[in-house]
């Protein structure tokens, strides 16, 4: 039988190849497996159309896609007690976030 006690401590490490980038845009596609978050730079718009370029993917499982979720909500809800509502500007379809 599996347990479910939770570990007495988490240490954080960061690898050598570890990077930080800004993101203005997500992509996300899912399969019944996983979910793919693809992570871009809207490098152009006019309005002609718009140029994103994507410098990152990154797969989840679901159970991780719903934790990422779950705390997302919690965070963007203190942010806004804080700071105010988060305004959204009208999207495009597709499961892109701009």
């Amino acid at each position: 039988m599996a347990t479910t006690e939770q570990p007495a401590s988490v240490e954080m490490r960061k690898r050598p190849d570890y990077r930080e980038n800004y993101a203005n845009s997500v992509q996300v596609r899912m399969t019944m497996w996983d979910f793919y978050l693809t992570f871009g730079v809207m490098a152009d718009a006019s309005a002609a159309g718009v140029v994103i370029e994507s410098f990152q993917g990154v797969y989840l499982s679901p159970q991780q896609a719903k934790a990422l979720a779950n705390i997302l909500n919690q965070n963007i809800a203190q942010y806004e007690s804080a700071f105010g509502e988060i305004r959204l500007e009208p999207q495009a379809s597709g499961g892109v976030i701009q």
